[in-house]
């Protein structure tokens, strides 16, 4: 049975896919925003609380940016 090699762990683009993933959850947030002053308050409370999550989500990444930003300058060591 031949088994295939995983693929080597290529982080050089991790700080770019970060910020990239950041950037979309923003844009996420306010269309979420927009479409919340059109909604009852049942489905605007939802929608506020995923929001919430959403920034939660945000300085989870960002904090992630700074480690991968860290780690590249070291050269991953």
């Amino acid at each position: 049975m031949a088994w295939n090699k995983p693929k080597p762990d290529d982080r050089s683009d991790n700080v770019e896919k970060l910020q990239n993933m950041i950037d979309n959850t923003l844009e996420n947030i306010e269309k979420a925003e927009e479409t919340a002053s059109l909604s009852s308050n049942e489905e605007r409370a939802n929608i506020e609380a995923k929001n919430e999550r959403r920034r939660e989500s945000i300085e989870a990444m960002r904090s992630e940016v700074k480690d991968e930003a860290q780690a590249q300058n070291n050269n991953y060591q």
